[in-house]
């Protein structure tokens, strides 16, 4: 090999990487900012998502589904359910049974995420029939939709599956797509919030415009992330891809169907945690500084935020507990805390527990100079008091102390008694209770007795009953 080969030549162009074949939550990881650059991966343990093997793949998989008109939305997650033979499906939002469009089908882990996507905004476009004519024609229908982007008051229809109360909702933009003034339609798209009927749009468009009007047609073109545009695929899709694996083994089709989960989650703010502490994560532990690598430079506090491994692979949805300010200045403290985890326990292996500190923690409670809480005793050395600081105690608790509580008076029910009148009452139930009590077997039989039998009651009935139907029919009843 020639050394001309080996030299790297002086360029003005930016380095670029191919990031087409990369995880979807690792593109764009250049620039994240870099917190500790010092960690060693775990050989064997999880994998790049589009690499897992079939059966994991599936279970950690989504559909960009293309809802067709007439079925419900329920009826489709069910048929994916059956051709997929899983265990379960859910979806991100329900569409009318008339209604077309994206529809996201969670699989197996993946119904983890739903009710997060669930809140995403959507995108449709409505095809919208007025009563009569327009006097101003177009120019009048886009004022209207001009004054209906914003903050909406709606109520659900009356065919909905919700209950129909007032609630606010907002559309950030209602545009006109074209406009037919001879047979009085519209098309017209619309970005909006989870929730926002479309149905009640058209009806405040023909209030406000005065010819009144309803919604012809509804596609959704958009929910969260997923578009028409991004591995859209239909109902015969699904069918042709199982049935091409379980004919001819082949998956290639299936994992082209089937998206990993990660795609739906590119939206969120990301934080690059070590592979060591990942299964403690798995486990509900909260997400340290020394087990971060590196992390979004626009998070504030309280923001929505996605844990990732170095494969690229989803952890657990969190808030953070810190902004990027403050994860940059301190080394130490929680980084985020968990609201929903995603990948399974023992994916990764354990490794908690095996810092300095843990194992130092662990030998003194074997000889008794902690208790077995790992809490300080009175065996516990001054000087571990000293270089050890717990950061779950919140710092304004650390030296607290409880004040002395002045000695009570000393209680004798007895005494009591005596001096409160309020409790002859108490005694009173108490003495009824005993006498009850104390009631002989006599006095029972002869309750017993002057209770009527059920028997006799029933005889009565049966008679008054056959004295009402001779009365009818005109006959006497001796």
């Amino acid at each position: 090999m020639a050394t001309e080969d080996l030299i790297v030549k002086p360029s003005s162009e930016k380095p670029t990487v191919d990031e087409s074949k990369m995880p979807a939550l690792l593109r764009n990881f250049n620039s994240m900012e870099i917190l500790n650059a010092d960690h060693t991966p775990i050989e064997g343990s999880g994998s790049e998502p589009q690499n897992r093997k079939l059966s994991d793949y599936i279970s950690y998989g989504v559909i960009n589904l293309d809802k067709n008109s007439n079925p419900s939305s329920h009826e489709v997650v069910s048929w994916v359910k059956k051709t997929l033979r899983v265990q379960k499906t859910g979806h991100s939002g329900t569409l009318d049974p008339k209604v077309t469009g994206v529809l996201i089908v969670a699989i197996d882990r993946a119904t983890r995420l739903v009710k997060s996507q669930q809140g995403a905004g959507k995108e449709y476009i409505c095809v919208c029939t007025f009563h009569n004519k327009l006097p101003g024609g177009e120019a009048q229908f886009r004022r209207t939709l001009e004054i209906l982007t914003g903050t909406l008051l709606q109520r659900p229809p009356v065919i909905s599956a919700v209950k129909r109360v007032l609630r606010t909702r907002t559309t950030t933009i209602c545009e006109v797509l074209e406009y037919e003034d001879q047979r009085n339609m519209a098309i017209f798209r619309v970005e909006c919030e989870a929730g926002t009927y479309i149905r009640s749009l058209c009806v405040h468009l023909g209030i406000l415009t005065g010819a009144g009007a309803h919604m012809e047609e509804l596609r959704r073109t958009r929910s969260g992330v997923m578009d028409e545009y991004t591995h859209f695929m239909t109902m015969q899709d699904v069918h042709d891809a199982q049935h091409l694996y379980d004919t001819v083994k082949d998956e290639a089709y299936l994992r082209t169907v089937i998206q990993p989960l990660e795609s739906i989650l590119v939206g969120y703010k990301r934080l690059l945690i070590k592979d060591t502490c990942v299964n403690a994560i798995c486990y509900g532990a909260k997400l340290m500084r020394p087990g971060l690598l590196r992390y979004d430079t626009n998070i504030s506090e309280g923001d929505d935020i996605i844990m990732i491994t170095c494969k690229g692979e989803a952890i657990a949805l969190g808030f953070a507990v810190m902004g990027s300010s403050m994860i940059k200045s301190t080394n130490h403290g929680v980084i985020a805390k968990i609201r929903r985890v995603i990948m399974d326990r023992d994916t990764y292996p354990r490794r908690w527990g095996l810092g300095p500190i843990a194992l130092k923690k662990k030998q003194m409670k074997v000889a008794g100079e902690l208790d077995k809480y790992g809490r300080p005793n009175d065996n516990t050395p001054k000087d571990w008091m000293k270089d050890y600081k717990d950061y779950d105690v919140h710092p304004d608790l650390v030296d607290f102390e409880i004040p002395d509580q002045p000695d009570l008076p000393f209680f004798d029910p007895e005494i009591e008694n005596l001096t409160d009148p309020d409790n002859s009452d108490h005694d009173k139930k108490k003495s009824h209770k005993r006498k009850r009590t104390d009631e002989g077997s006599d006095d029972k039989s002869e309750k017993k007795k002057s209770k009527k039998p059920k028997k006799d009651k029933k005889e009565k009935k049966a008679r008054k009953h056959k004295v009402d139907q001779a009365a009818t029919e005109g006959l006497e009843y001796d």
